[in-house]
């Protein structure tokens, strides 16, 4: 039996027993917190929402750690550019303590009343809804009547004079 759950934006593999270091999690070391479960595996495979949510990963904080540093270096040639950094990342180490699939509850059937009539009973419409009214298609306005456009005279750029026009001197 085993289940993939999902923490710190990661799935992992798990089963009841087993110890793993996870993202950081906001729980005092000896707590007990919930996974969430992404698939359950043991007779049948549940991956269903509704069967998801009967699910149950429990696990226990056992340390908050750090990881080994990681070397960041940076460096572009010919230009005397080097930096040198370094990360270590939060972690906490977890152990599965329990991974449990309960079972989809039966509905229960309906009890009596006092006067012996099922609590159940199929209840008659109090009223019967018309179908709604179609509207009839608005009606549309004419379109406007366009006004002749005036033909544009050619604009005169920069020391020309305008097309058709002439000096006083005639030429």
């Amino acid at each position: 039996m085993y289940a993939i759950v999902k923490t710190g934006g990661k799935q992992y593999r798990v089963e009841r027993g087993q110890t793993l270091l996870v993202e950081r999690l906001r729980a005092e070391e000896g707590a007990s917190v919930a996974l969430e479960p992404l698939m359950y595996r043991s007779d049948e495979t549940v991956l269903d929402d509704a069967g998801l949510a009967q699910v149950k990963v429990t696990a226990k904080v056992l340390a908050h750690v750090r990881g080994e540093k990681l070397r960041v270096f940076k460096f572009k040639p010919k230009r005397g550019y080097k930096r040198r950094t370094g990360h270590r990342q939060d972690l906490t180490r977890i152990e599965v303590t329990e991974i449990t699939a309960g079972k989809a509850k039966a509905a229960k059937p309906a009890k009596a009343d006092a006067g012996g009539t099922a609590a159940a009973e199929p209840k008659a419409p109090a009223k019967a809804k018309a179908a709604p009214k179609a509207k009839a298609p608005a009606k549309s306005k004419p379109a406007p009547k366009a006004k002749a456009a005036k033909p544009a005279k050619p604009k005169a750029r920069g020391g020309e004079k305008p097309v058709g026009e002439e000096n006083a001197d005639g030429s």
